[in-house]
């Protein structure tokens, strides 16, 4: 740490408390931080969705400013405590939530926001926050420690350095999700124009019902249908395989193997930003649930039926995941099988047909069950091949992105302990 000055916390930033609002206050008037818009982004959104009524001396104490931290005070669980959030600009007439604390710069010259977002977000930070929380019916910051927490910052000029490079980190992420975003809504919509709405392209390339293509009554749908679709089940086409029933308690930090869990499956995404670990597995464990990428895979428990690509390699699936293969006769139609899956009349039916006591499961079996109206060969065909190309740029951006979060967390780590200097 030779290269890093010590601050006590409170001479650099002063803090204060956000708004206890009464439920007549909350879904209009001004511009509102809440706790989720803090937990959730590095840096606050550009325009904050929330609104909250307040008054004019309200607005002048609840300020948010540029260079303004926020941090996520009390929650139901310790993990969520010291989350950080900066500023990047002045919010006018705005105000922040209870449940937030603010830390206003007291001398702007020492401590230069994008990096100070970066900081706060560190392992060595993160780990002073949890160390100092309390939980009695809800977890809770020890504000006292803000008074005797030494901090240690490279020189602002520094900071400013590192905080800049840090940020063009973030902003490929960003502009990475903002791709997969469009990919995934023009996919969708592709779908739902042919095989919702039974426009797709006929043989003349007009959009068949619309220019009077032969439908049929189909009455498990009770609705009209194209001449010669027909009913099958998910199990035509695809088969699913659950991971292995790992135990819980032997999940450790520093296992020699990677473990996929329900929490690392998201819908349209995988999310590896934490995971489990294991020391030992069964010989036969990586011949029917190791994964590659650009497998499919969908969560079996909790919020069944959110389907994603895997974005990483090594990792094994616990029982709660599922890995989802096309049979040998569709695998050319995958990425027709994916917006399938993601359907709104196929994600109801995932779920009325989970169950279980605690929480609901999805049955393997019992999926392959569902029935769903099946377009003609030719067609998915067609679709696939336009859709092909996205999914291949989803499934890159998305790989790109979990290598840059992982670059971007070890730089964090090395910088704000001073293992790392940076030296142009």
């Amino acid at each position: 740490m030779n290269n890093l000055i010590k601050h006590k916390l409170d001479t650099l930033y002063e803090m204060s408390s956000g708004i206890s609002s009464t439920p007549d206050q909350a879904g209009h008037g001004s511009p509102f931080l809440s706790f989720s818009s803090v937990f959730n982004n590095f840096f606050l959104p550009e325009e904050l969705s929330d609104k909250m009524k307040i008054s004019e001396q309200e607005s002048k104490s609840l300020s948010i400013n540029e260079g303004d931290v926020f941090l996520t005070r009390t929650s139901e669980t310790i993990d969520e405590l010291g989350i950080s959030s900066v500023a990047l600009k002045d919010y006018p007439k705005s105000s922040f939530s209870g449940f937030l604390k603010r830390l206003r710069p007291i001398d702007k010259e020492k401590v230069y926001p994008k990096y100070m977002s970066y900081y706060f977000r560190a392992p060595y930070f993160r780990k002073v926050m949890l160390n100092n929380a309390t939980l009695t019916l809800r977890a809770s910051l020890n504000e006292n420690i803000f008074s005797y927490l030494n901090i240690y910052l490279p020189k602002y000029s520094e900071q400013k350095k590192i905080g800049d490079f840090l940020y063009l980190i973030t902003k490929k992420i960003n502009l990475n999700n903002k791709i997969n975003e469009n990919i995934i809504k023009i996919s969708k919509d592709i779908f739902d124009y042919w095989f919702v709405q039974y426009d797709f392209p006929n043989k003349k390339n007009n959009p068949y019902k619309s220019t009077g293509g032969k439908m049929v009554y189909n009455a498990k749908l009770e609705t009209k249908v194209p001449y010669e679709w027909e009913f099958k089940d998910l199990g035509s086409i695809i088969k699913i395989h659950s991971g292995y029933p790992f135990k819980s308690e032997t999940y450790n930090e520093k296992g020699k193997y990677n473990i996929l869990t329900i929490k690392n499956i998201h819908s349209h995404k995988m999310d590896i930003s934490k995971f489990n670990k294991i020391e030992n597995i069964p010989n036969n464990m990586k011949e029917h649930c190791n994964l590659n990428i650009g497998d499919m895979l969908i969560s079996l428990t909790g919020e069944v039926g959110r389907i994603c690509y895997a974005t990483a390699n090594n990792f094994l699936l616990n029982q709660r995941v599922g890995l989802i293969k096309p049979k040998k006769n569709f695998k050319d139609f995958e990425p027709y099988i994916y917006f399938l899956l993601h359907s709104e009349f196929i994600n109801k039916s995932f779920l009325n047909n989970a169950g279980g006591s605690n929480q609901d499961n999805l049955s393997p079996i019992k999926s392959l069950k569902i029935k769903f109206i099946c377009p003609p060969i030719e067609l998915m065909d067609m679709f696939s091949k336009q859709v092909k190309p996205l999914i291949k740029t989803l499934i890159i951006k998305q790989t790109e992105n979990i290598k840059l979060l992982e670059l971007q967390k070890n730089l964090i780590s090395g910088f704000s302990s001073g293992r790392i200097k940076i030296d142009y």
